[in-house]
Parts: C-alpha cells; sequence; structure tokens
C-alpha cells in the first residue's frame, strides 16, 4: 500500500468494547471511518467506549461523525461514551454547542 492510499487515521480494539482512535477525524476520513467503526461497535457489546486521545486532527465533520455513532448507539439501544477528548475537539464541540452530548457520560443500557 502506498502512502497515498494508506489511511490517515487508526482503530483499535484494545479490549471487548473498547476502542482508540487516532489520527485525523477530518471530512477526508470520515466517510471510510464510519464503514469501518459501525460494524466493529456492532460486534463489541453494548457499552462502547472510544479513547479519543490519540486524534490528531479534527474539523465539523470529524465531528458530525463522533454525533452520528451516538445516533447510531442510542437507535441500537447501546450506549456509547467518549473518553480522551482532545483540547481542540472540545474547542470545537463548544463552538458548535454540543459540547454536553460529546462529553455526556453514558446511560445505561437496558
Amino acid at each position: 500500500m502506498s502512502d497515498q492510499t494508506r489511511p490517515s487515521w487508526t482503530l483499535q480494539q484494545p479490549a471487548p468494547a473498547q476502542f482508540q482512535l487516532g489520527g485525523e477525524l477530518t471530512v477526508a476520513t470520515a466517510a471510510a471511518l464510519r464503514a469501518r467503526a459501525l460494524p466493529e461497535f456492532a460486534a463489541a457489546g453494548k457499552a462502547l467506549t472510544v479513547d479519543l486521545a490519540g486524534v490528531t486532527h479534527v474539523d465539523s465533520a470529524g465531528l458530525a461523525l463522533l454525533i452520528d455513532w451516538l445516533a447510531w448507539a442510542a437507535a441500537q439501544h447501546r450506549s456509547l461514551r467518549f473518553g480522551g477528548v482532545p483540547a481542540p475537539l472540545r474547542a470545537l464541540a463548544r463552538l458548535s454547542e454540543v459540547e454536553d452530548l460529546l462529553l455526556a457520560p453514558a446511560p445505561s443500557s437496558p
């Protein structure tokens, strides 16, 4: 695989229902990351956590992807919580008035 086709993000699952996202979370990566993540989330359990500490760049499309994941989790009767939210993502969420949504503790699954 050449450097031009290598994804600029990583999604790892270090433990059941726990994920680590790294790299770019942008308009250029959101669609591919969504396509990769949702099947993995679906197979991982009901109470999911995604560590965002490795995110190096984010834009509004990346923020929209995280909100999409929250909506997907709710529709699937799952909980999803984000941890390690980097300062630039917090700032973007605050500016977009969705910080409480992004940083809210996950509700308990039935």
